[in-house]
Order: structure tokens, then C-alpha cells, then sequence
């Protein structure tokens, strides 16, 4: 999906549905859900589209986050911090206030949910007792806080996905025959004349940096409070900085024909419309249709989906801020391209999972 569907859903994955009655969902979730490959890595400093969760020791705690002080400290990685973030989000997982107790306590200071969260978690005796086996300074279950859960959660995605037996890897390694030659022309494109490695550059093609490439915007966006309209400002939402505006982190390339649909909110539903995009933005943005959106029918919410295409003036910042040029590509070159952005896709690392998907979980709540 473009955009997820978060608390007052019901389902798992694809069958998920925005729920019914008082419970159901009240928004969309703004930005498209991003992919988990590498990010693990210690080359990751910034995560989030907006780079709003940065290794930062402002706050001495290692990192700049929405948290501030209030983020606690021990956390071994930005992986294991963005990890709890998510539990502290209305739309995501917390849910309304007054609807539960987690909800209460984060409306009033975000970290005031995670150690109800982690006495959830230590009291189911399986969970208990793996803690204590699995962190030395762990002795009983009731010294499990959200530290020692966000650090396992994020031991978890890093060994889990991992990725980095693509066909270009075993080229770079030097088995001349592992990419096509299409796949060739579309890596000297990409390296050369098509200006991709300007922001997709480094070992996750990814300089982690910020920029604008005008995308078709809809959906809720990402408010900030003090904004009147519907919009997604990027950036500049974190920054206050005006020349950050509609600005996102460049995504990292490896794995990026499994992670459809593209861009910030998922505006694309394909690698060639969004190599497309980056082509000729402005002739992209006209020609984008509510229909390229992947989007789980949702009636009560329908009205603002895509009423942020009708602000002109809106749009017409949108278009002001741009960060890349127009480029000549012809279809072969841009399916050359396409074709080695396949070759970014990881072979047995993506295949044979090191745990894969568990068919059932300590606490109940997942039963396949």
C-alpha cells in the first residue's frame, strides 16, 4: 500500500482492513512504511523520511530525536531508537487518548508510554525469562525496560535483514559475468550521464542526505501543528529551515524492486515511474493520477485523500522546490536503468531468512 493502515485496523498484511465503528482507524498513516534492509548498518546515521531520528549526543543521550532528553540512554544503535517511536504514535500503534492507557501517558510526555510497554512485555514468563538469558546485565524480569526490548528488536532486523549478495555485489567482487548488458548500460548510466550517484552514492547508494523531487503529493501528509492545510513539508519540519522545504532522505537503493511502491508516500507504484519521475519531474507530477495510488478503500476518510492536488497554491510551492534537472533518456536507456536497479535485489540473504516470520508469538497475539 501507498499509505499503511495503523491502530483501529484489523487483519495481517494484505488483508488487513481499516476497521469498523468506533474503533477504526481515523487517519492514514502519512508516509509510506520504509523498507528495513541494512539499516542495521553503522553507516546509518539518519533515519525516517524527514530525518527526524539522527546520532546526535545534544540531549547526551546519542541521539537528536522527537524525544529529546526524554530518550533514554543505553540504546545501542539508531535502529534500536527508531524502533520505539512508533509505539508512541496515535495513528501507528498508541492509539486515541482515552482509548488506553499507553495513549493517556504519551499525550502527556512521549516517554511516559514505554515503561508500561516494557511491564507488558516482561510479565509473559517466556518473554521474562529469554531477557534474562539474553542480556548479561539482566538478573530478574522486572529489570527489563524499553532499552533492553529496543536493542533486541533492533539485534533482530539487523541480522534478519541483511542483504548483500545481489548480482552488482558479485560483480563488484569481480565476476565480470554477473550483470547483463543491459544491467552494464544501466550501471554507466547510473554512475554517469543520468546523474544518479550524485544523491544514490556510497556502499547503500545513499549519500543520507535530503532533497526535493517534487512527487505528487495526497493523503494526510505529515502536519506540523501549527499548519492550516493538508501538506508534507519534509524537512523543513524538522529543521525549520525554509530551504529544506518538500525535501526527503534519499532511500537506499539495495533491495528497492522488493519495497514498492516508491517515493515518501508511496506516489509510484513501479521502479520504471519512478526512474520516470526523476527523467522529467515536472512532466510526471502533471501527468500523475489519484489511480497510481495504492491506496485500501477507506469512505470516511475518501473526501481528504487527495484534496491537497486541488490547493494550487500548495502545488505550486511544491514545484518551486527542486533539487534535480531534467534529463534526455530514451525508453532503452531508462529500462537499462530500471534493469540494473533489479540487479540491487539480494539472492539467498533475501530468500533464506535467518529466523523468518514466527507462526506464533509468547503473548498470543499472533497466531498464523
Amino acid at each position: 500500500m501507498s499509505l499503511g493502515v495503523g491502530e483501529g485496523g484489523n487483519g495481517i498484511g494484505p488483508d488487513r482492513t481499516p476497521g469498523e465503528g468506533n474503533e477504526r482507524i481515523l487517519k492514514r498513516i502519512p508516509r509510506n512504511a520504509q523498507g528495513l534492509w541494512n539499516l542495521g548498518a553503522k553507516e546509518v546515521s539518519v533515519v525516517f523520511h524527514d530525518g527526524r531520528l539522527s546520532v546526535d549526543d545534544i540531549y547526551e543521550n546519542g541521539f537528536n530525536s522527537p524525544a529529546e532528553e526524554w530518550l533514554p540512554s543505553g540504546l545501542d544503535s539508531i535502529l534500536a531508537a527508531q524502533s520505539i517511536f512508533p509505539l508512541t504514535s496515535m495513528a501507528e500503534m498508541a492509539g486515541s487518548k482515552g482509548e488506553n492507557q499507553v495513549a493517556g501517558a504519551v499525550n502527556d510526555r512521549i516517554d511516559l508510554g514505554w515503561p508500561i510497554i516494557a511491564k507488558r512485555v516482561r510479565i509473559i514468563p517466556e518473554y521474562g525469562s529469554a531477557f534474562v538469558s539474553a542480556f548479561d546485565h539482566i538478573t530478574a524480569p522486572e529489570e527489563v525496560t524499553i532499552v533492553e526490548i529496543a536493542n533486541a528488536l533492533a539485534a533482530f532486523m539487523t541480522l534478519e535483514f541483511q542483504s548483500f549478495d545481489s548480482p552488482f555485489d558479485r560483480y563488484l567482487a569481480g565476476n565480470r559475468t554477473a550483470l547483463s548488458g543491459q544491467q552494464l548500460q544501466g550501471m554507466e548510466l547510473f554512475f554517469g550521464t543520468a546523474n544518479c550517484a550524485t544523491c544514490h552514492s556510497g556502499q547503500f547508494l545513499s549519500d543520507q542526505e535530503f532533497h526535493a523531487l517534487a512527487l505528487p503529493p495526497f493523503g494526510p501528509g505529515r502536519t506540523r501543528r501549527f499548519d492550516p492545510a493538508v501538506r508534507d513539508v519534509g524537512r523543513m519540519g524538522e529543521s525549520d529551515d525554509l530551504e529544506d522545504a518538500y525535501r526527503f532522505r534519499t532511500p537506499m537503493l539495495r533491495n528497492a524492486s522488493l519495497t514498492a511502491p516508491y517515493g515518501h508516500n508511496g506516489a509510484y507504484p513501479t521502479l520504471r515511474r519512478m526512474v520516470e519521475h526523476h527523467v522529467d519531474p515536472m512532466q510526471e507530477l502533471q501527468q500523475w493520477s489519484p489511480r497510481d495510488a495504492n491506496l485500501i478503500s477507506v469512505p470516511w476518510l475518501a473526501a481528504a485523500d487527495f484534496v491537497v492536488q486541488d490547493d494550487r497554491l500548495e502545488m505550486d510551492r511544491l514545484e518551486r522546490h527542486l533539487d534535480i534537472e531534467p534529463i534526455e533518456l530514451s525508453d532503452a536507456e531508462i529500462d537499462a536503468l530500471v534493469a540494473f536497479l533489479e540487479a540491487l535485489t539480494g539472492t539467498d540473504s533475501v530468500t533464506s531468512p535467518v529466523f523468518g516470520s514466527p507462526t506464533a508469538v509468547p503473548s498470543g497475539l499472533l497466531e498464523m
